[in-house]
């Protein structure tokens, strides 16, 4: 068995991107096994390895996660990225929360017709509801809880990055927000991460779309 955590996914962003932001700057190596083919799928299938038939699934410690959530907050805890004690833990999942949110809503565009209606109100949210939640936790603060790096400050940096592939300038009127993201990328795993070449993903495109609708033999 692999001294790596393997994460057995789609070559594409979608719910493993954020486990890969998490490991990266948790400074774990990692492994990928992409689904390429519904008979992959199917082989996994059949030894066990997809509990819920479904992605993704991390094989961490000698033990096979599924649920991103689960994965993330087994990372989150093993590498000390989830807050000091109690309370902190709880602010911690407070933000994390509202950033996947925000997260899920950009990762189904691609499942969506005409996402012009939604790209709208995604903005409309962004703007109004969530950005101006972490811009007042960061007036002052370095990281959003405790003055210590956590995975809540790792998940805000990837989805304002995501936010500006969709909306250049979003962050033009949270300039503490836009601080936070200059001194996050000045971080040494992500600023490899974000390179050309890394395990980053680039954004979705079609030949996800039509890769992931043949494995799971599902029709639009």
């Amino acid at each position: 068995m692999s001294e790596k955590p393997v994460l057995y996914y789609f070559n594409a962003r979608g719910k493993m991107e954020t486990i890969r932001w998490l490991l990266t700057v948790a400074e774990v190596d990692f492994d990928e096994v992409f689904l390429t083919s519904r008979d992959q799928y199917l082989k996994l299938l059949e030894n066990g390895d997809l509990l819920f038939q479904q992605v993704p699934v991390v094989e961490i410690d000698g033990i096979k996660l599924a649920q991103s959530r689960a994965i993330l907050n087994y990372i989150a805890e093993k590498y000390n990225l989830y807050g000091k004690d109690l309370k902190d833990r709880a602010m911690v999942k407070m933000y994390s929360e509202g950033v996947m949110d925000l997260n899920e809503m950009i990762m189904m565009l691609p499942w969506i017709p005409d996402p012009k209606a939604k790209l709208e109100e995604i903005e409309k949210k962004a703007n109004e509801r969530y950005l101006p939640v972490f811009e007042k936790a960061l007036t002052g603060p370095v990281f959003l809880v405790g003055g210590k790096l956590s995975c809540a400050d790792v998940y805000l940096l990837e989805c304002t990055l995501m936010l500006e592939e969709k909306f250049a300038g979003i962050l033009a009127d949270f300039p503490n927000l836009k601080s936070f993201q200059g001194r996050m990328l000045q971080n040494d795993a992500i600023k490899e991460f974000v390179k050309p070449g890394s395990q980053r993903k680039p954004q979705p495109d079609d030949v996800y779309v039509k890769t992931v609708l043949e494995i799971f033999n599902m029709k639009t």
